[in-house]
């Protein structure tokens, strides 16, 4: 009744389309005529927009080919293809309201928009920004959360400013002057408050204590010079 061409342009299709139901199966081959070309009938048109109508849906070839010729409601199919796009419905959602989110308040995409949210408004330095970063990879969600309410409104203390430009060959005197000024900072009241334990801040890691330490070490090896590094280890000694 119709040629190749002719199947594809009823159903809405490419001849290149038709041609690759064919070779997976999906699609039984028509009588052909005398001059042998293919005769397509009504149940191969039909059959085309079954399937052009199910992948529109968002089946798989693969999964159309399991369900066969003769289930015309593919209930069980149907029921599972509307659960997953359900669950990406509701991704989506969570994706626009972070969105939101970043571009009202324009926080940082790389932390999670209740932390970034929270910690907006703190005068963190670059290498503070990426620790934070970090850790919100290693720490428990609550646990992030008390420690970004620590840096809430945070600004840097001059004595902050200077360990930021402080020189790898500073000298004994400054690095103790500098370690004790910053242990006299209002923030790290805070911080003792937030977490009396020291250990505290990754006692319920995901991934461990362990881990969550040795991670850390690496991070501030990277991110502080050797002066910066003493001085924070007088400052918590």
């Amino acid at each position: 009744m119709w040629s190749t061409s002719q199947l594809a342009d009823l159903a809405g299709t490419t001849l290149r389309t038709i041609r690759h139901y064919h070779d997976v199966g999906l699609l039984a081959e028509p009588d052909r005529r005398p001059n042998g070309y293919k005769s397509y009938g009504v149940p191969h048109l039909v059959r085309v927009l079954r399937i052009k109508r199910l992948t529109d849906l968002g089946l798989s070839l693969t999964q159309i080919a399991d369900l066969g010729d003769g289930d015309e409601h593919p209930g069980e199919a149907l029921r599972q293809l509307d659960a997953e796009v359900a669950a990406t419905i509701e991704r989506l959602q969570r994706v626009r309201a972070e969105l939101a989110l970043i571009l009202h308040q324009e926080t940082p995409t790389e932390l999670p928009p209740d932390i970034a949210a929270t910690i907006a408004d703190a005068d963190l330095s670059p290498q503070d920004r990426s620790f934070t970063v970090v850790l919100a990879q290693l720490l428990a969600p609550d646990t992030l959360i008390r420690y970004a309410e620590t840096l809430k409104g945070y600004s840097r203390d001059p004595a902050v400013v200077e360990f930021d430009t402080l020189p790898e060959d500073a000298d004994e005197q400054t690095r103790q002057n500098l370690a004790e000024r910053m242990r006299a900072m209002p923030y790290m009241d805070e911080m003792r408050a937030a977490f009396p334990d020291p250990n505290g801040l990754y006692s319920n890691a995901p991934r461990g204590v362990e881990h969550a330490k040795q991670t850390i070490i690496k991070v501030m090896l990277e991110l502080y010079n050797k002066a910066q590094l003493d001085v924070l280890v007088r400052m918590n000694g």
